[in-house]
């Protein structure tokens, strides 16, 4: 069992910038970031294959969000840079160590417990 712990979030304006952060407790393969609003399916932002450092990102965020990783310290992280009202959520990072991980929820085996992010205009 892998525990995930996210840190960083924030209330911040618009055109803003925040840096989360993903603590595992051990070697995960794969780690996605999720956010998710009141009464919204949970949506993928992007994730990252540890081995080699490949990331994949949502359009919505394209260009603005960058995943990196430690991994010393076996943290990933969310940079997240002009940030937009609509970007306010519930963020998650959420871990595999399965072959194959993509952008839907049940590809992630564990989660973490969510760090708020809310950006105004």
């Amino acid at each position: 069992q892998v525990q995930l712990v996210e840190s960083g979030g924030d209330s911040v304006q618009a055109g803003g910038s925040l840096r989360l952060s993903c603590a595992a407790s051990g070697y995960t393969y794969c780690v996605g970031w999720f956010r998710q609003t009141p009464g919204k399916v949970r949506e993928w932002v992007g994730r990252i294959y540890r081995g080699f450092g490949h990331t994949y990102y949502a359009d919505s965020v394209k260009g603005r969000f960058t995943i990196s990783q430690d991994n010393a310290k076996k943290t990933v992280y969310l940079q997240m840079n002009s940030l937009r009202p609509d970007d306010t959520a519930m963020y998650y990072c959420a871990a595999t160590n399965a072959a194959y991980c993509a952008t839907d929820v049940s590809d992630y085996k564990f989660w973490g417990q969510g760090t708020q992010v809310t950006v105004s205009s």
